[in-house]
């Protein structure tokens, strides 16, 4: 039987059966890719495997409070801030300064010892690459650190200039004890410093594979690897294939419970699905909603799901006729069958989206209305809107065609035909325009030319409102870098910018954000459908998964029964 299972998987169980002896604790974790780079300020920061090499192999100065639950899931409190490289750290407001206590006898995979310098140069890094890298826009336009501002992006000599480091911006207080200044008062400074786009550098071993061209180490971060302080050690990188890493036994906050992490690329959720049945693999991610749900009642198989940040809504792009028309929103708002979805898609492992972030976000906002699937309400809306039963949107034929990606068909494409159901019964005619994952970002990112679009993101991973705020519904020229709706409010923009971004006082700044919320809302400035559960498929004897706002596991947290 199991010769029959290993043929008929071949190649990707064959390849498992080769890959040689097996460490005390190995766990074959399979997604659908591995990272393609290491580099967090370069084009493939975005992709989801880089984040996971990225956290595993790396560590903050701070980051979430944890706890781990009964059933074995860890749940963060995003509320509370540890210390990770950072031991503690204090704030003084008189002089907009922060100074972070390093913690001591730290060790790197390469023996290296952590202190000031790596903060300094990891700081250094990314003010020298911050006019092409996200990490420049976390820095200048999300959390006001002193030094990054626009200034720094471009090849100007004036810009060149602005990328060098300087004492007042971030300072080395002495080995063990770093001062970073701000530019104005900002809530986002400890949630920025928990992306991943900040996590410590081991400068010593970065400065070993640098080189004239090269004096940062982006070809060693793109290709070999990347040096850091995490509880992780990369042992073996083939792309687009494998990525191995051992548990550094030096880790400061003590050595791994699993030893070794194998994770590989297996591209189709089926054959991830099938060879987890057949116990070859511990633990895999990125299964279909419907395949998660088939696994339930599994012996040797656990299905864990919790609370996170992905979300499922319609994008309806601002900049293009007719979705200029308020009401044309609100009618594809109240079409929309949302418990249907939420059983019929999502096998009820989903609760209705009824806000323009994550629910449990600190700063969210509960607004005092929601809309439901109401067919009568949107038929009328769209007569108000100019169309009575559709009449006239033939004019605009690019404009009702729902584009999601075809990386996605299993998931988005049910909901997508579901939509396209609704709609057609009150006169919208939608196509439906799935496109490879390459296409839709260079549409959704760069020429933010979709009209219309179903979008599953597990963004932002900023845990905070403010950050969403600034990221998704500020406008473009104003610092909302993925406003992918090209959604332009100007008391939006004011009332962020003069109040929400730099207001000390709490009670002001939530009311604020409240405010803002409720605008955002009533404008539909996107149609929110569903907050999807994050799922996991685990051998029962693994334990440890759990929510991390980029949704890359932290494998230092897992568990592996004997």
């Amino acid at each position: 039987m199991k010769k029959l299972l290993l043929g008929a998987l071949a190649p990707a169980a064959l390849a498992m059966a080769l890959s040689g002896p097996a460490a005390a604790k190995d766990l074959l974790f399979l997604s659908e890719d591995v990272p393609p780079s290491l580099n967090y300020d370069g084009p493939n920061a975005s992709a989801p495997p880089t984040q996971a090499g990225i956290v595993n192999l790396m560590d903050p100065l701070v980051y979430y409070a944890s706890e781990t639950l009964a059933d074995g899931t860890v749940k963060l409190d995003v509320n509370k801030f540890e210390g990770r490289l950072a031991e503690s750290w204090s704030y003084d407001a008189s002089s907009l300064t922060w100074t972070f206590n390093l913690r001591r006898n730290v060790k790197g995979c390469d023996g290296a010892t952590f202190d000031a310098d790596d903060v300094i140069y990891t700081m250094q890094r990314a003010k020298s690459t911050s006019g092409q890298a996200p990490v420049g826009w976390f820095l200048s336009n999300v959390a006001s650190f002193k030094g990054f501002t626009p200034a720094v992006f471009g090849d100007t000599p004036e810009a060149k200039a602005a990328k060098v480091l300087k004492d007042d911006e971030v300072k080395k207080v002495d080995q063990y004890t770093v001062q970073f200044t701000q530019s104005a008062e900002n809530k986002l400074f400890l949630p920025v410093l928990t992306i991943f786009a900040l996590y410590i550098f081991d400068k010593e071993t970065m400065e070993k594979h640098a080189t004239e061209d090269d004096p940062w180490s982006h070809k060693y971060a793109n290709n070999e690897g990347v040096a850091g302080f995490g509880p992780y050690c990369l042992t073996r990188w083939e792309k687009d294939k494998e990525f191995v890493a051992q548990a550094n036994p030096d880790y400061y906050r003590g050595k791994a419970d699993i030893d070794r992490v194998i994770m590989r690329k297996v591209p189709q959720s089926s054959q991830r699905l099938t060879i987890l049945r057949s116990g070859l693999a511990g633990l895999v991610e990125h299964l279909t909603p419907k395949e998660y749900d088939s696994l339930k009642q599994a012996n040797g198989v656990k299905v864990v799901s919790v609370d996170g940040n992905a979300s499922t809504y319609v994008h309806m792009n601002w900049q293009q006729k007719p979705w200029d028309n308020i009401k044309l929103r609100e009618a594809v708002a109240y079409a929309i069958p949302y418990e249907r979805i939420i059983k019929d898609v999502y096998f009820g492992e989903a609760t209705k989206y009824n806000g323009v972030m994550p629910s449990f976000y600190p700063g969210a906002h509960a607004v005092d209305f929601e809309r439901n699937q109401d067919v009568d309400k949107a038929k009328a809306l769209l007569a108000e809107a100019g169309f009575p039963n559709g009449d006239g949107l033939d004019a605009f034929p690019e404009a009702f065609q729902l584009t999601y990606t075809t990386e996605t068909e299993n998931i988005l494409g049910p909901a997508a035909t579901i939509i396209q159901t609704e709609l057609s019964k009150i006169g919208i005619p939608v196509v439906l325009n799935p496109i490879p994952q390459t296409q839709f970002s260079d549409r959704e990112l760069v020429k933010k030319d979709l009209p219309f679009a179903l979008i599953n993101h597990s963004k932002p991973i900023g845990v905070e409102a403010g950050y969403a705020i600034q990221l998704l519904y500020v406008s473009r020229d104003k610092g909302g870098l993925s406003n992918y709706s090209l959604y332009s409010n100007p008391d939006v923009d004011k009332m962020w910018l003069e109040s929400a971004k730099n207001e000390p006082n709490d009670g002001k700044r939530d009311s604020v954000m409240a405010d803002i919320q409720e605008i955002l809302m009533k404008e539909v400035v996107i149609a929110p459908m569903v907050e999807n559960r994050l799922q996991w498929a685990m051998s029962d004897k693994v334990s440890g998964v759990g929510f991390h706002p980029e949704q890359a596991l932290r494998w230092h947290d897992l568990k592996m029964a004997e």
